[in-house]
């Protein structure tokens, strides 16, 4: 075996050695483990050729590729680079490639969660992904035995790998289609033999070209003869090896044909992609063509573009709560309107207003204008909504503010901007909270004033009062803990409302709903619950879903808080007692001690608390956040958890294997197992949690003291622990991996869980703690742990609507 028994840094690096010591291997790509790029720039820059999955080991080709896919797909790497010719898989005894343009789309599964690990071979997502892709790999996989095969693989690196700008081509998508403008910018725009000022004046972009260059086949052929949607579209076509400006109203100014100075550059730059664009992103590349607009490339300050099927659906709802003549009846004033497209497909021009922050916008806008849209230019235009007074509007707009029956005709339709002071990624937003109208409202704002959108509907509400709101926005106005002040104050009667995925919306990453709500200000009423239609990101329903209005007692902290005690006798820290909703469970750890953390804001834990902490911890971490149940409040539970025996040593089971107790912080008192079931070679420092476990520990607290004696018995601190069949299954296969810790040489016998992982998987020269191991026994022990407590979160679950935990 030619790489056997080597670690997986030096795997990769004689693999670059041996077999692309002709290009460059050394360049870093977020998590992938392996990248060939050609050591010289090319024509157009360099275009990585390989991404590749190393394994220390012997693997099944399709585990390798499906780990390499979930690492693609869930940094989304394809969205900051272009991607490579070819995919591929290597351990110590064989290497695969795969044309990435074979399993591209892939990448493009609807509904799909890609934040899973890659590496846990046991989800139902990587085997979704496996069984998707296991007939392609079939097809398409090229593999080389090191040995056996060297002089194949040699040439197959020669004639493909090294050739592979020229012999594949990258089909164009809606993630793409800017990165390759930007591109096409610098390489074929300067060979169009035109004016370009002459083109400004008459509103022609330089995207127009580039758009009529996508819509051509691979023969410089026109493809959009029969597709009036994307036809109508166009300014520019590409027509006889040159260009024609079809914009109805200037194309006699330019009637002659736009040649291209170098055929030659042009043909080679359009040779790496595959034209025209993949057939379900043309309408959306067509709809983006704003993206295109250098001022509209960059970031708004926190303004994002609308999806067509959200904007479309928000306006039938208008319509279902208002009638089917509302666009008659009423006014509508989109005062975050950025380039507008919450807009399009309202027809009553004389009706609708728009205003936003930058006159960037506004000329976009006019632009559109021009081009069609359905909106009055002296209806457009630069409005600060935040700081301006109101005497700056235009004066039809005033004359609606100032009439009480018109005002109550009027709908503020906005998808604001969802900036917030306090991200850490949004460095350029640290005057959100300098507002004048953050500076007027602050006392009612409180901490909902760090977010822009919290900013608008307080300004909205308190100085328009009267109108119809219709917003997207989070749910935090609904249930967020830190809007409770705005929401005391924010008293308007909740008409409708439906809920969509928040990565739908344009650079929003995150897992979270969006609602739209539309609010009548006019009827003055505290929100309590709602029941919300929920559209998946294709805008079909899929169900409705029930949110609360909620106040700090019946917050889960304040389930908690009732168990606090002193260090004293402490076996550990339990951190993250700051936020109530799923979006804070990243924060809850159980640690050795409060001084490992720089703010800790967290519960010490005894034998008398640690069932409820088990509880509280498991409760919080047993449900897997989606894009749904983000923002849900976890609450102070009814009292039926008490008697419920099973459900206590199940979240007992479920804590034991799943904390941050490390014994360079202290003594461990989490071992689950006593030394001669593990076959320790030495005592353990504490057999707290074996003794706990078997009902050795006498409690301490007395019948007027801290929990009282009922509350102390509901916890059967004196009483060996009966464990469910789920839990039962999660400690024998925890027992096993001490078991294989204890058979290794040099080992610390008080080692804990995560000392464990650390010992087998070792530290990245980062010093973060590796994914992987290169021992194949942990491995195979770790899976099996990690399914078996997938099972018990199971189990877990259902308890915790049951108990109201949580509420559906």
């Amino acid at each position: 075996m030619k790489y056997k028994n080597i670690r997986e840094e030096e795997l990769k690096n004689k693999v670059g050695a041996d077999w692309f010591k002709s290009f460059d291997t050394t360049e870093i790509l977020g998590n992938v483990d392996f990248t060939v790029f050609p050591k010289q720039d090319n024509f157009f820059g360099r275009t990585p050729l390989l991404w590749a999955e190393a394994k220390t080991g012997n693997f099944d080709v399709p585990t390798m590729f499906v780990q390499l896919v979930l690492t693609i797909g869930k940094a989304r790497t394809f969205d900051k680079t272009l991607p490579p010719a070819f995919l591929g898989a290597f351990d110590f005894k064989k290497i695969a490639f795969v044309p990435y343009i074979s399993v591209q789309d892939i990448f493009y599964i609807n509904d799909f969660n890609w934040n899973v690990a890659p590496s846990n071979h046991e989800t139902k997502e990587f085997k979704l992904i496996k069984d998707r892709i296991d007939a392609t790999l079939k097809q398409n996989t090229y593999i080389y035995d090191y040995q056996t095969d060297e002089k194949d693989l040699k040439t197959f690196i020669a004639n493909n790998i090294a050739k592979a700008t020229e012999a594949s081509k990258i089909k164009i998508d809606k993630n793409n289609f800017i990165p390759i403008y930007l591109r096409w910018l610098d390489i074929v725009k300067p060979v169009i033999d035109v004016n370009w000022d002459d083109l400004k004046k008459a509103s022609i972009l330089n995207s127009d070209f580039y758009l009529a260059d996508l819509f051509v086949d691979d023969k410089d052929t026109n493809k959009i003869e029969d597709d009036s949607s994307i036809r109508d579209n166009l300014f520019v076509i590409f027509q006889n090896q040159g260009y024609k400006i079809e914009k109805e109203n200037i194309k006699q100014m330019f009637d002659a044909t736009i040649n291209i100075r170098n055929k030659e550059t042009y043909l080679q730059f359009w040779k790496r992609y595959k034209r025209p664009p993949i057939k379900e992103f043309q309408n959306y590349i067509i709809e983006r063509r704003d993206l295109l607009v250098p001022q509209d490339i960059r970031e708004r300050k926190g303004a994002f573009f609308t999806p067509r099927q959200w904007v479309e659906l928000s306006q039938k709802y208008l319509c279902d709560l208002l009638g089917e003549n509302w666009q008659e009846e009423y006014y509508i004033w989109d005062c975050a309107a950025g380039t507008g497209n919450l807009l399009a497909g309202l027809t009553n021009k004389y009706n609708i207003w728009a205003s936003t922050l930058d006159q960037a916008d506004v000329k976009v806008i006019h632009d559109r204008i021009e081009q069609g849209a359905i909106l009055l230019e002296n209806h457009v235009f630069q409005f600060d909504f935040l700081n301006d007074d109101f005497s700056k509007l235009p004066q039809g707009l005033q004359d609606i503010l100032n009439d009480e029956k018109k005002r109550k005709k009027l709908i503020i339709f906005i998808n604001p901007p969802y900036a917030e002071v306090s991200s850490k990624a949004e460095k350029g937003k640290v005057g959100v909270n300098l507002s004048k109208t953050h500076t007027k409202y602050n006392s009612i704002l409180g901490t909902a004033g760090r977010e822009l959108f919290a900013q608008f509907l307080i300004r909205i509400y308190s100085e328009l009062n009267g109108v119809i709101l219709a917003e997207f926005s989070t749910l935090k106005i609904l249930q967020g803990s830190a809007f409770l002040s705005l929401k005391d104050h924010f008293q308007a009667k909740l008409e409708k409302i439906f809920l969509a995925p928040a990565d739908t919306f344009d650079n929003v990453k995150g897992q979270f709903p969006i609602g739209f709500k539309i609010w009548n200000t006019n009827k003055k009423e505290i929100f309590e619950n709602v029941v919300a239609d929920i559209y998946d990101k294709n805008a079909n329903f899929i169900g409705t879903k029930g949110i609360y209005a909620l106040n700090k007692s019946q917050y889960i902290n304040k389930f908690i808080s009732i168990y606090k005690t002193t260090k004293e006798n402490s076996i550990g820290f339990m951190d993250g007692i700051n936020g109530n909703d799923f979006q804070h469970n990243n924060i809850v750890y159980v640690l050795n001690t409060k001084e490992q953390l720089p703010n800790p804001r967290g519960i010490w834990i005894t034998k008398d608390n640690l069932i409820p902490v088990s509880i509280y911890f498991s409760v919080r971490k047993a449900i897997e956040a989606n894009w749904l149940n983000d923002r849900d409040q976890f609450l102070n539970p009814n009292e039926n958890w008490k008697a419920d025996k099973e459900f206590q040593n199940d979240c007992l089971t479920f804590t034991l294997f799943n904390n941050n107790i490390q014994i360079k912080f202290g003594v461990n008192h989490w071992i689950p197992f006593t030394e001669s079931e593990v076959n320790s070679k030495e005592k353990f420092e504490s057999n707290f949690m074996s003794d706990f476990i078997k009902g050795k520990l006498k409690s301490e607290q007395q019948a007027d003291g801290l929990f009282g004696a009922t509350t102390t018995n509901h916890f059967d601190i004196n009483k060996p622990r009966q464990f469910s069949i789920e839990a039962t299954a999660v400690f024998n296969a925890g027992l096993e991996l001490w078991k294989h810790y204890h058979s290794q040489d040099n080992v610390n016998v008080n080692a804990s869980l995560y000392d464990i992982k650390l010992h087998f998987q070792g530290r990245n020269d980062k010093g973060r703690m590796n994914a992987k191991s290169t021992d194949e026994k942990y491995t195979e022990l770790m899976g099996n742990l990690r399914q078996k407590l997938y099972l018990l979160s199971d189990k877990i679950a259902p308890k915790v609507y049951e108990h109201e935990f949580l509420i559906r």
